[in-house]
């Protein structure tokens, strides 16, 4: 490692002003840096704040909290197609099926928009930031695994030019980028990415008679619209555990274990909480956020369980916990260090109003079934008014308080 750092030194000159390649010296940086320790260091002398986190290094920390989401789609993404065949197969034949079609979406994200990163850094000349290492597998994850890849590449590089650069690069963006390229397809191409079969993979095989691979908020979006005129309690659950294709699939447990279908990473409510435990204990992601979405979504799950109209209003509030990417949402989109509220109150009321409107969204307007996406945008919009009333109302505080 010594020798290839030793060579990247001695075409710096190259790249520094002056040099042949001087409009390319910040690819040569990010590359520089990426594989090594920066060249420059905190002075010996002198106060200086050290830390050991720098934006490399939380972006890091953010993609290991994925891995286990990503690692866990990889095999489910196989399990749900040998489901859809009706065929038998072990832990790595999935695994590995899933692997193959994943990792193809992995690059392809990663390479459409770091593309545009690099072509930002040369015009606007400054350095290539970290943060596109955690919305190049922020993308991925939030998308089904039969998505055309070059929808993936178009929807990427909508978001990282819409939702990031036009606002001045990292750290200045106001939505989530992901779900800035989430939501692009959903309206752009709404067949590919809200589907009903979202897991059979054309292996040369055909799926079994019955066979939906509809998703969880899918079936209680058909079951409220069918039953509208008809409404009887508890037929949403009924609904949920009675499936043609595989009796127990969308059970409680099941959907807490995350073995159904739907996006890639966002299924498993346990393997986004082992995620949540790494943001939290590394202080990356706030607690406070996670914990009111969650608290927000229940609690408004229990006033419509009161006032049920219909069976989409009757689904229990502890469902809401664990279908759809409301997990995902709530550890990944949500706690985004740029565009989520940063004032501790605000962090609170940020959150839970996430939590509201995405239970509000699933129940009063099913036609977008998945509410966290449209939730979460809405709320990074509102984000810096919810801060500064959350500050307006401090100074007004301490003003009253003043003797002077």
């Amino acid at each position: 490692m010594n020798f290839l750092h030793h060579l990247l030194e001695k075409q710096r000159p190259l790249f520094e002003k002056g040099g042949k390649f001087e409009r390319f010296y910040y690819v040569f940086e990010a590359a520089e840096t990426f594989l090594f320790t920066p060249p420059s260091t905190t002075p010996a002398r002198g106060a200086h704040i050290r830390d050991a986190i720098d934006l490399k290094r939380m972006m890091m920390t953010v993609v290991i909290a994925m891995l286990p989401c990503l690692l866990f789609g990889m095999w489910n993404a196989g399990h749900q197609h040998y489901l859809a065949i009706g065929q038998e197969a072990d832990f790595m034949t999935k695994f590995l099926l899933g692997l193959q079609h994943t990792l193809p979406i992995i690059l392809v994200a990663y390479a459409s928009g770091g593309l545009v990163e690099v072509i930002f850094a040369i015009m606007r000349k400054h350095p290539i930031n970290e943060g596109f290492l955690v919305t190049g597998m922020l993308i991925p994850l939030v998308m089904p695994i039969t998505i055309p890849l070059w929808q993936v590449a178009v929807a990427t590089i909508f978001a990282v030019l819409v939702a990031k650069e036009v606002f001045g690069g990292t750290g200045m963006n106001v939505l989530n980028v992901a779900l800035t390229a989430r939501a692009f397809l959903y309206f752009a191409y709404p067949t590919e990415i809200s589907g009903s079969v979202w897991t059979y993979l054309g292996e040369g095989a055909t799926t079994v008679d019955g066979y939906s691979g509809a998703t969880a908020l899918a079936i209680i979006a058909e079951t409220s619209e069918a039953l509208k005129s008809n409404f009887t309690p508890g037929a949403a659950v009924a609904a949920l555990n009675n499936v043609s294709w595989a009796p127990g699939l969308f059970s409680f447990e099941n959907l807490f274990w995350g073995a159904i279908p739907g996006s890639i990473g966002e299924t498993s409510t346990l393997m986004c909480l082992i995620g949540a435990a790494i943001l939290i204990a590394t202080g990356v992601g706030s607690w406070k956020i996670i914990l009111s979405v969650f608290a927000g979504a229940y609690l408004t799950g229990l006033l419509v369980n009161a006032v049920a109209l219909n069976a989409y209003m009757d689904l229990p509030a502890h469902y809401h916990l664990v279908i759809g990417g409301l997990a995902f949402g709530a550890v990944f989109m949500a706690t985004d260090p740029v565009s989520a509220a940063h004032t501790e109150t605000g962090k609170w009321i940020y959150g839970f109003l996430i939590g509201f409107f995405t239970v509000v969204i699933r129940v009063f307007n099913p036609a977008y079934p998945e509410g966290i996406m449209l939730a979460i945008l809405l709320m990074n919009v509102f984000a810096p008014l919810i801060d500064y009333y959350v500050v307006q109302a401090n100074k007004n505080r301490r003003l009253s308080r003043a003797t002077v």
